[in-house]
């Protein structure tokens, strides 16, 4: 079984995604850590150097390759699931958890670490809770048809677990 973890950024999925894998005695992936050691450049990097399109068609690349895979726990980045048919592809090919967050969390997380992240590293506070606004209502859509959505501030692994043996 594969389990793809989805959201957007900062909603956890990469914590939430090493513990599950640790429970499970799955592997684990983060799509954005293997993409980086791929190019040997951080995310900022690619989108500065190689653009956007690059980085999108490696996540889909990416995708198809685990999709032949078992026993693996993927945490997507924020915008694999938004392109192209990649979404679908999750849902023909594992168990896909929305780990949803609400916006005003989101916030809170991501103002301090936003120079890590290449779609809001230059913005002002206020310019950040806009695109956080907007880019949740551009993602939601794709988001909303994970086959389970869960309350993703305060994973509970255990949840995650359960799930799996549904």
């Amino acid at each position: 079984m594969i389990i793809f973890l989805i959201g957007f950024m900062g909603s956890g999925k990469s914590t939430a995604g090493r513990k599950l894998a640790e429970r499970l005695g799955y592997s684990f992936v983060d799509t954005d850590k293997q993409i980086t050691e791929q190019f040997r450049m951080s995310v900022n990097e690619i989108f500065d150097h190689l653009g956007e399109k690059t980085f999108r068609e490696s996540e889909t690349r990416l995708l198809n390759d685990l999709i032949s895979k078992q026993d693996l726990v993927v945490s997507t980045g924020g915008g694999l699931p938004c392109h192209g048919d990649n979404m679908a592809v999750i849902n023909r090919h594992g168990l896909s958890v929305y780990l949803k967050v609400a916006p005003g969390d989101l916030y809170k997380r991501l103002a301090a670490r936003k120079y890590k992240r290449p779609l809001i590293r230059e913005l002002t506070d206020k310019e950040l809770k806009v695109i956080i606004d907007e880019k949740l209502a551009e993602r939601e859509p794709f988001y909303n048809t994970a086959t389970h959505i869960v309350e993703g501030l305060n994973v509970d692994v255990d949840e995650l677990e359960n799930l799996v043996g549904d």
